[in-house]
């Protein structure tokens, strides 16, 4: 069974720059998609950004330009560097591991957008 560990929430003002990190074990990390969704309250999941292998990735249209997926396949991590955060990007942040119809997902971490 795979296990997603997030850290690097947080609170910050707007404008300024986080950098969340999510740890994998027990699956075969570099052969996943890995993505971060993120929700905030009263509202659905939603996916932020996907690394597919590393040689695609994909962006929601609302942090295009200011936040980047990476991955390092050797240490079974994955990233999302946030810059320019905005108050609408407070949610709960979520890792995901995706393969086919199988999806391992962390236990979230908070990222809190405010002055």
């Amino acid at each position: 069974q795979g296990q997603l560990v997030e850290s690097g929430g947080g609170l910050v003002q707007p404008g300024g720059s986080l950098r969340l990190t999510c740890v994998v074990s027990g699956i075969p990390f570099s052969v996943y998609a890995m993505a971060w969704y993120r929700q905030a309250p009263g509202n659905q999941r939603e996916l932020v950004a996907r690394s597919i292998r590393g040689r695609l990735t994909n962006y929601a249209d609302s942090v295009k330009g200011r936040f980047t997926i990476s991955r390092d396949n050797a240490k079974n991590t994955v990233y999302l560097q946030m810059n320019s955060l905005k108050p609408e990007d407070t949610a709960v942040y979520y890792c995901n591991a995706g393969l086919g119809s199988v999806d391992f997902w962390g236990q979230g971490t908070q990222v809190t957008v405010s002055s």
